[in-house]
């Protein structure tokens, strides 16, 4: 059996959108119907007609798609979980604002906002205390809305995003739990980050600069702030895409985030920013097998609940309201 034919054949015989994030093995992203980032993903999923919706992402990002959609049936082949994500849940994000209140702020001075790379219950807890939700590309909009709100922002759960977000902005940040002072910041990042852009260095970029004088550095603003400082561009998954087409094929170029993405963006002059191979193992786990089984059980009125995403109706309703406060914006 050809699965690639297979899964060709089920696509036009199915009410289905086969949706693909950026990360995804090369194999499953080609014979996606929609690719792109997290959110992206979720509006596009939303805007189609089908009845069924198979993600192939992390579980978050499926999450994201059934409160945006929740008349829609969303199928995940792996409901792989994104470590980063996996670092907070409802009973941290209490816990880490239980030692903000102990430094002397009150919830009603404490304006939450979540990266979009965090579950539907802690997208939640967030809209019910009436923040809302950002992506990379549009946190800067995003966080100066919330501070004219006069609110200290507590920011979750990426430490990095925060942190360079502040210092873009030319505000205070502290991480809580790391000893910094959270009455001085204007940014509380909770203390996550994401394994695969901690692997670029300081010591990468400074090996690229000496052995490629006039080359170009592009990072995701999930890496270390240090490596952030020292990049000629930072940018979303989405801006990094364009800012790398929009380069003279001549210009080298080395870009600091997930291998699968970097891989297809061109041929020539363009590096990865590490001497290890950052592959999201999560985004990986995807495999054409799994799509296949997937589509497969919605032809065989047969569908796993391993594959099916569920978020019940409360978490719903509030972590819509975070999601579409930030839609507003």
């Amino acid at each position: 059996m050809n699965l690639k034919e297979e899964i060709i054949r089920l696509k036009k015989e199915l009410d289905v959108t086969l949706v693909a994030h950026f990360y995804q093995r090369d194999e499953v992203f080609e014979l996606a119907d929609i690719t792109g980032d997290s959110l992206e993903l979720a509006k596009k999923a939303k805007e189609t007609d089908s009845k069924y919706v198979v993600f192939c992402g992390v579980g978050f990002m499926g999450e994201s798609v059934k409160v945006l959609s929740p008349e829609k049936t969303v199928l995940m082949p792996k409901i792989a979980c994104c470590a980063m994500a996996r670092m907070i849940d409802e009973g941290y994000y209490e816990q880490n604002l239980r030692i903000i209140n102990e430094a002397g702020i009150p919830n009603e001075n404490i304006l939450p906002i979540t990266y979009i790379n965090s579950s539907a219950a802690v997208k939640a807890k967030v809209g019910q205390m009436g923040g809302m939700v950002c992506t990379s590309s549009n946190a800067y909009k995003i966080i100066e809305k919330g501070l004219e709100s006069s609110k200290k922002i507590f920011f979750v759960p990426d430490r990095c995003l925060g942190q360079n977000f502040a210092k873009s902005l030319n505000l205070k940040s502290a991480v809580v739990g790391d000893g910094s002072n959270l009455k001085e910041a204007d940014i509380i990042c909770y203390n996550g980050f994401c394994s695969v852009h901690q692997l670029f260095t300081v010591e990468d970029v400074e090996f690229y600069r000496e052995k490629y004088p006039d080359i170009l550095i592009a990072v995701h603003p999930e890496c270390d702030p240090k490596v952030c400082d020292m990049a000629d561009f930072v940018g979303s998954t989405s801006q990094l895409i364009k800012y790398i087409k929009e380069l003279p094929v001549e210009q080298k170029v080395a870009v600091g985030t997930e291998f699968n993405m970097v891989n297809r963006l061109r041929q020539k002059n363009t590096y990865i920013l590490s001497s290890t191979k950052p592959e999201c193992p999560t985004m990986n786990e995807t495999t054409l097998e799994d799509v296949y089984r997937t589509l497969k059980s919605i032809e065989d009125d047969n569908i796993s609940e391993e594959t099916l995403i569920k978020v019940n109706d409360d978490v719903i309703k509030w972590a819509r309201v975070a999601l579409e406060r930030m839609l507003e914006i």
